[in-house]
This record gives C-alpha cells, sequence and structure tokens, in this order.
C-alpha cells in the first residue's frame, strides 16, 4: 500500500505540535498508521538496497497513538486487562497458544507460530517464524521469516530516539533460549545464537576462527555460529572478565535448512 506523503506530514505535524491532536484529520491520520502496521501495509523499518532503513515518522505516529487512546478495561472473563492498546484481533491464519498476545499495531505474517510469548506494537514477525514460550518481541523489532525465538528469548523494543533502529532478526536465523538482543542489534540471516548470548550496540562479538580474533559491534553476519563469552578488561580496581560473544563457526550450504539446523548445533556442540 503507498503511503502518501499527506499522511506523513499530517503525522509529523501533529508530533511536532499535540494541539493539533485536537483535530479529526490529525486523528485519523494517526489511526489509519496504525491500521497499516496491523495489516503488515506498513512497517518502522524496512530493507531498501541491502540497507535497514527505519522510518521514523511511523514512531512517531506510535506515540501520538498512545496520547490519543484512554486507558480502558479490556478482555473477556477471567482474562482481562487495563491498557491503552487492545490485543490484535485478525489471527485467523496465525497459531497462537494461550497465553500468547500480539498487541494491536503489531503484524505477523500467515503461517507465524504464537506461543505464550508476547509481541508488541510496531513489531513485524514473518511467516514460519516461531515466538516460543515466554520470549517476548519488543516494540518496533523486525523478525524474518523461518526464524525461531526460543523459550524465554528478549528481543528489546524501541520507540525513542525515532531515529534509533529497532532490532532485526533476519530471515532463518535460530536465537537460542534467554538469548537477550537489545539497542537495535541486526542478526542477519541464517545465523545461530546459542543459549544465552546477550547482545547490546556494545557487546563485543568477536570471530575466533582465524589465526587472530576480529571484533565488531552491533552485527551477527549471516551464517555465523555465536555462543556466549568472557573477554579481560582493565579497570581501576583491577582485570575483571566481561560478556562477549563469540563466533565460532559458519553454517554449512544445506538446501533443507532444517537438515542445516541441526548438523550445526551437533557439530559445534551448542545448546539451545
Amino acid at each position: 500500500m503507498a503511503i502518501s506523503k499527506q499522511l506523513q506530514g499530517l503525522v509529523h505535524a501533529a508530533f511536532e505540535d499535540r494541539s493539533r491532536l485536537d483535530q479529526a484529520e490529525a486523528r485519523a491520520a494517526v489511526e489509519a498508521v496504525i491500521g497499516c502496521l496491523d495489516r503488515g501495509e506498513l512497517r518502522v523499518a524496512e530493507k531498501r538496497d541491502g540497507e535497514w532503513i527505519v522510518n521514523d515518522w511511523v514512531k512517531e505516529a506510535i506515540l501520538l497513538y498512545f496520547a490519543l487512546r484512554p486507558v480502558e478495561r479490556m478482555g473477556e472473563g477471567a482474562l482481562v486487562f487495563n491498557d491503552k492498546i487492545p490485543p490484535k484481533q485478525d489471527l485467523e491464519q496465525i497459531r497462537v497458544v494461550p497465553p500468547g498476545v500480539a498487541r494491536y499495531g503489531s503484524f505477523l505474517e500467515p503461517g507465524a507460530i504464537l506461543m505464550p510469548g508476547y509481541v508488541n506494537i510496531g513489531a513485524y514477525v514473518g511467516a514460519g517464524t516461531m515466538v516460543d514460550t515466554w520470549a517476548t518481541v519488543g516494540s518496533c523489532a523486525q523478525i524474518g521469516r523461518n526464524v525461531h525465538l526460543s523459550g524465554g528469548v528478549g528481543i528489546g523494543g524501541v520507540l525513542e530516539p525515532l531515529s534509533a533502529r529497532p532490532v532485526i532478526i533476519e530471515d532463518g536465523a535460530f536465537v537460542g533460549s534467554r538469548c537477550i538482543i537489545v539497542e537495535g542489534v541486526i542478526v542477519e540471516a541464517e545465523a545461530v545464537l546459542g543459549a544465552g548470548v546477550v547482545l547490546t550496540a556494545s557487546t563485543a562479538i568477536v570471530d575466533v576462527t582465524g589465526s587472530s580474533p576480529l571484533t565488531i559491534r552491533g552485527r551477527v553476519p549471516a551464517r555465523s555460529v555465536v555462543i556466549p563469552g568472557t573477554m579481560p578488561k582493565r579497570f581501576p580496581a583491577g582485570e575483571y572478565h566481561v560478556p562477549c560473544a563469540l563466533i565460532i563457526g559458519q553454517r554449512k550450504a544445506s538446501t533443507d535448512r532444517k537438515t542445516s539446523l541441526n548438523d550445526v548445533l551437533r557439530t559445534f556442540e551448542v545448546p539451545v
């Protein structure tokens, strides 16, 4: 769906001057953007020419939506909430296991599976992806197709600053149990993260497969196999070991991703 420049202009003007929210046109523009997010017609971040681009004006619309919505009682029976944003309703083509919840304004592509986890507003979850038990997908996070977010995974959310990139997990990645990924880290396609890996924007991701270590930050290269590690760091009080992530290998080429994943988990003895 083509999003008009007029719609973007109305949202941005209201974000700069909140008094414009008194105008029906501005309120309708905010509602329209959130509706587009909910239907998957618009994304907070998208890949263009190989680079992830943040649509910061869409974040403006989400923040304005919070300002517009009152806290209200919602739910049925014993499952009742007091919130500003209702759960998604149109989930007929999504397998949702109670008490899995996706918030209105998030999008789960048909074929996704939501176990008793949580998907926040602005997030995108691709087809064939499983959000496993107690995994959380934070606001605006972008999760690709055929991804497995294992039990207890924490994918951080971000709304401000507006230019901040959300966490991005690309197609075919495997994220092991209790991993935490925050601060706009990108996990590229078909990478494998072992259980307990913690990645922030400043976490050292050290490739130890060569003759000397190679350190990167903020990005796990495609098809990398990653486990938790530590590295020494000197402080005024002495030298201590701080967390890092270690790239210990690469997935082998295979036309069967399931077989390839099982093989790599066994080969590198990666805990999941």
